[in-house]
């Protein structure tokens, strides 16, 4: 089932019925809040880490990664971390419309990443899923929000407390609420 859930997740394409499918991710989403409370309430080292997110994530986590604890996830099989990444304290990553993050990446404390997204019409607040993509050797700051279908490219910088609303450009940087171009990197 999980093959059916990330396909309607990272196409909108609907292959199984629509309970069916809502009672599978609720039990994944649970197992997730299993795991997480081990992850976030018990002492690991640095490779039980990455051992435990490898876990529910339901891939390995990149060589040299590394997070400070706590991290929260709402899904959790739609993330995917490249090598040497850091993620600081109280990340949420609201993953199922998929989180993909490059190598030697930065991730600030209490960074939100948001996949999910609800249509306008108030007759039909349904789940709108689009990806977050992170280039490589990117840097975002703390307390900083990227929503839903956003592309941040290779060696661009977030600023602390930016909201990202839309795609930042390589080796540039934004700031603000919303985000807009600061300058470039030299």
């Amino acid at each position: 089932m999980i093959g059916k859930i990330l396909e309607y997740f990272n196409t909108g394409v609907l292959t199984a019925d629509e309970e069916e499918l809502n009672a599978a991710v609720w039990e994944i989403c649970q197992e997730t809040q299993k795991k997480l409370t081990e992850l976030n309430y018990t002492y690991h080292d640095t490779p039980q880490v990455a051992e435990l997110l490898s876990d529910i994530i339901g891939e390995r986590v990149g060589e040299g990664f590394r997070m400070f604890l706590p991290f929260y996830a709402d899904f959790g099989r739609n993330i995917h971390i490249g090598r040497n990444v850091f993620i600081n304290s109280g990340c949420h990553f609201q993953d199922q419309g998929g989180i993909y993050i490059g190598d030697d990446t930065l991730i600030g404390h209490n960074v939100v990443l948001a996949t999910v997204n609800h249509a306008i019409d108030p007759a039909d607040r349904r789940c709108i899923y689009r990806p977050i993509r992170i280039g490589s050797r990117v840097w975002i700051g703390s307390n900083s929000t990227v929503l839903q279908g956003v592309t941040i490219g290779d060696g661009a910088i977030i600023a602390a407390g930016a909201v990202v609303t839309k795609d930042v450009a390589p080796n540039s940087i934004v700031g603000g609420v919303p985000a807009k171009f600061i300058r470039d990197i030299v």
